[in-house]
């Protein structure tokens, strides 16, 4: 999230909205008050992805080290992965 403008929250919540529209329950870490330190982030963000089935990966997750390292949990949890730029959630 970090160095996007509003930290990329309009991307996540119009994800978010998109994704509970499909009867998804969603962990949206854009719902995270301001003001938290980077590793403060990442704990309750994997903390949360532990608590999940699947993670949703937004367009250009590549280029966040956070995101990465949510890529790489998932895959150690043996979660689904879903990207946005795939069918298998957004359109079918």
């Amino acid at each position: 999230m970090s160095g996007y403008d509003q930290f990329n929250r309009p991307a996540f919540h119009a994800a978010e909205r998109n994704l509970i529209q499909k009867t998804f329950i969603v962990l949206n870490p854009a719902m995270l008050p301001d003001g938290l330190s980077q590793a403060q982030y990442m704990d309750i963000c994997l903390a949360m992805l532990r608590c999940a089935d699947a993670v949703y990966m937004l367009a250009g997750w590549e280029e966040s080290a956070g995101a990465r390292a949510e890529y790489a949990l998932a895959q150690k949890l043996a979660l689904k992965v879903f990207f946005q730029d795939e069918k298998d959630v957004n359109n079918g």
